[in-house]
């Protein structure tokens, strides 16, 4: 049976703003990206590699400069623990945007982001940690049904390369749910932010390789790429994973994963006002129900497990 953690309630609040702040962040990242694409013309892998290179670099150059990384002594399952972290986050990264290569955008985000609640519950009940209750599946279904509505219909292509596009979505998810529990559990007395820098340090090393061969990683060193990079590695990435692993001490994981889900809403309400992005009636009525299944997550759970 699971450990129960109990918490005062600023602190369970605190966790819970934690991760709906890390799901806000997250939708940045997908309009950085974009631009950087566009800016630069590097690959979706290089953009992935980058991500991670520079939002751990970015912490362990903190923890340099803080002088606490000179005092942090993992264990060696400590750090079997961080390059798991990494190893998973560059699965993550890199099989979205395989999937969105091979099929589009909408279907890849459909897919992930779907998909990564619904294996965290099932993954919790099969374990016999906690069982979902209905408010939670109701939020589930609300969620996948707003999501739908909001990415659109998915483009229709080559079958082959629908299915494996949906293959490495579904892979995708599953790196990211594994993250979610597996970032429950404390590394030693490490800390979120640098339990996400130094494992993502580690992921996007493991990814560089894979990106240099398949594909270009030259940019050029101007002042407003240099800002997209910047901010890419800081927000999006260090700053809202730190901030989740730090609602995870509280948060429950399948609560977490749904609250995720701020993340294409961000996006989409971004792509509106900065790229003039229209959402059209059902843009908007699937933007309410994800809300609807955020505040529905957020009230639902009066003890924090």
């Amino acid at each position: 049976m699971e450990h129960t953690r109990t918490l005062a309630p600023s602190s369970a609040r605190t966790d819970l703003l934690s991760v709906m702040g890390a799901g806000v962040l997250w939708g940045t990242g997908g309009l950085t990206g974009a631009l950087l694409i566009d800016r630069t013309g590097i690959d979706v892998l290089g953009v992935a590699s980058f991500r991670l290179l520079v939002g751990g670099g970015l912490v362990v150059a903190w923890l340099l400069a803080s002088g606490r990384l000179h005092r942090l002594r993992p264990s060696g399952r400590s750090v079997r623990r961080l390059l798991t972290l990494g190893a998973l986050a560059a699965l993550y990264q890199s099989c979205y945007f395989a999937a969105v290569q091979l099929t589009s955008v909408s279907l890849a985000t459909l897919v992930t982001l779907g998909a990564s609640p619904v294996l965290v519950v099932a993954a919790e009940s099969v374990a016999g940690r906690r069982r979902p209750d209905r408010r939670i599946l109701l939020a589930i279904a609300t969620a996948i049904a707003g999501l739908a509505l909001l990415v659109g219909a998915p483009a229709t292509g080559d079958p082959a390369a629908v299915l494996a596009g949906m293959a490495c979505a579904l892979a995708s998810a599953s790196g990211f749910a594994a993250i979610t529990m597996l970032g429950a559990r404390p590394v030693d007395d490490l800390g979120p932010l640098p339990t996400a820098g130094l494992s993502f340090a580690a992921g996007g090393l493991l990814l560089l390789p894979v990106a240099v061969l398949t594909g270009d990683m030259a940019v050029a060193p101007d002042a407003s790429t240099l800002g997209l990079l910047l901010y890419l590695g800081l927000a999006p990435t260090a700053l809202a994973y730190g901030l989740y692993f730090t609602g995870l001490r509280s948060v429950a994981t399948g609560s977490a994963a749904l609250m995720s889900l701020l993340e294409p809403l961000t996006a989409a309400v971004l792509g509106a006002i900065v790229l003039d992005e229209r959402l059209g009636l059902a843009g908007l009525a699937g933007a309410v129900l994800i809300g609807s299944a955020v505040v529905m997550t957020a009230t639902g759970r009066r003890r924090f497990p």
